[in-house]
């Protein structure tokens, strides 16, 4: 095995080096313009060299050392040939498949009468989940290529803590404050309803322990988090799993098809995302398949995923004392509630909170901003930076509309008025909010054009967005090479009916609560 591995390290690193050089002498240059392309050469021709050489030199060292002769060979050695190919199948979704599928909908758009790429999300995220499902279910995992694939999960977590960097404190103050309320409703109320479902269903405690948290709060984690609090045992962590994770995957598909043909814009999307799916992966895929190409969605989404796994310490203690109701006295003096929260809680929320913090203390602010306080600045008046006369008549026309609900965002608006420029960072974060009171594309356009004139994002910023972006693809390829038909058949009996049922509530409730109350904004 560790010859294969070599062998495989060899042949994978040294094909992503060879695409490298092909793209740079550019022999695939005409390609790529006709898929649009062409302006991605640098970036995916820098990734495949980069990493097609670590790939190749580890597949080196390989041979001369065989894998296991040191200590930590099987998380630095091992998992080299599986990343090359997460990577290639990233490189061939993002700038090759995903392309040819919005030929495809737009070609076969007259005889259809819609956009089948387009209203199914066939973006490299999705085609990436796929290709991660139909490999893993019929070509297979290899034993060399296991070890990078078991890297996903903490991929996507690198990708969810860096999105902790793209936030400001407006939007997490407005997100923020409704993710808690929508978030602790349905959280509670699905728990509360699990626990009462299994009563009626006669289930054991453990499996219905296990079930509220799972469908409650953030899937699988919050399974593992509770497990040891109920005694689950191994048949109990079996059958929820497999519930939780055919009811996530069918909720990945449905989602972004279901939001794109209702309507639905940014926030509201995110938020029945963040709501109604089960884990961080789903919330994230989802989120990126219907938004593939901006973050917004997927900033939303993941504020209320973020919120929901906040509340997780609470249902622990809940399902603690909801157990412990009943047992004998010496087994509820044996649950340490305390280590296991710690033991379990997942630390990708801390990093998530830590990069925030560290752009809210203006870490990352742009060179030639003054600080005053939490990262603001203000911008010295110029001519160069401010508004023509036409637009400004455009925005005037659109405040007095009456259109803008929120007196901080039409506030905004007056002072972009007066000043003919935005002033200052918490100006700028409502003035782009003024996009979610129209669908006028020229008006998101001339308020995005506003906030760019005076705050343009530094280069750390735009280079973390773009690991984010490459955290994510890679991550998701790899989740779908975890997701077999046979562990979603694990999901049988009673589990697999209170989780249809209380998925497709949870899922329903949200959807009508994120339509009709939420409208265009927060």
């Amino acid at each position: 095995m560790n010859n294969q591995k070599s062998i495989a390290g060899l042949l994978i690193g040294g094909g992503l080096v060879l695409y490298a050089i092909i793209l740079k002498i550019g022999y695939l240059n005409d390609v790529l313009k006709y898929l649009g392309q062409a302006k991605t050469i640098d970036v995916h021709s820098g990734v495949a060299l980069w990493v097609g050489m670590l790939v190749l030199l580890i597949g080196i060292l390989n041979f001369i050392v065989p894998v296991g002769k040191f200590k930590h060979d099987s998380i630095v050695r091992a998992p080299a040939p599986g990343i090359g190919i997460i990577i290639l199948l990233c490189i061939l979704n993002r700038y090759y498949l995903e392309p040819i599928f919005k030929i495809w909908g737009k070609a076969l758009q007259p005889a259809l009468g819609f956009d089948f790429a387009t209203i199914f999300g066939f973006n490299y995220i999705l085609l990436g989940i796929l290709i991660g499902i139909l490999w893993v279910n019929i070509i297979k995992i290899p034993a060399w290529m296991l070890p990078g694939v078991k890297t996903g999960r903490l991929i996507l977590k690198m990708g969810i803590i860096t999105l902790g960097a793209m936030y400001s404190i407006t939007e997490l103050r407005y997100m923020g404050s409704l993710s808690i309320t929508m978030v602790f409703a349905f959280v509670m109320g699905t728990v509360f309803f699990v626990l009462w479902f299994g009563k009626i269903f006669k289930t054991e405690k453990p499996l219905t322990g296990v079930l509220a948290s799972g469908l409650g709060v953030c899937g699988v984690s919050a399974a593992v988090a509770v497990a040891p609090v109920v005694k689950a045992r191994g048949i109990d962590m079996a059958y929820s799993i497999g519930m939780l994770l055919l009811v996530g995957v069918v909720g990945l598909f449905v989602f972004p098809p279901v939001g794109k043909a209702v309507g639905m814009n940014e926030i509201q999307f995110g938020a029945w995302a963040g709501t109604g799916l089960l884990n961080s992966a789903q919330v994230a895929a989802a989120a990126l398949v219907f938004d593939p190409h901006t973050i917004e969605t997927l900033k939303v989404a993941e504020i209320f995923n973020i919120t929901r796994v906040l509340i997780l310490p609470l249902i622990v203690i809940v399902l603690a004392l909801w157990f412990a109701k009943g047992e004998a006295a010496e087994n509820v003096e044996k649950l340490n509630v305390g280590k296991i929260l710690i033991d379990k809680f997942p630390i990708f929320v801390i990093g998530f909170i830590f990069m925030f913090t560290l752009m809210s203390v203006g870490f990352f602010t742009p060179k030639g901003f003054e600080l005053h306080g939490k990262n603001w600045y203000n911008v010295t008046p110029s001519e160069k930076k401010q508004l023509k006369k036409e637009e400004l008549a455009k925005i005037k026309d659109f405040v007095d509309s009456g259109a803008v609900t929120s007196p901080m965002v039409k506030e905004a608006l007056e002072k972009l008025l007066v000043d003919k420029q935005i002033t200052s960072t918490t100006q700028a974060d409502y003035v782009l909010k003024a996009q979610d009171f129209t669908k006028d594309k020229e008006l998101k356009k001339l308020f995005k054009d506003a906030d760019k004139k005076v705050h343009g994002k530094p280069i750390t910023i735009e280079i973390m967005r773009e690991y984010m972006l490459w955290f994510f693809a890679y991550g998701l390829i790899a989740l779908g090479m975890q997701i077999t038909w046979q562990t979603m058949k694990q999901a049988g009996g009673k589990a697999a009916v209170i989780g249809a049922i209380t998925g497709f509530l949870k899922a329903f409730l949200a959807f009508w609560v994120c339509l009709y109350l939420l409208k265009e904004t927060i």
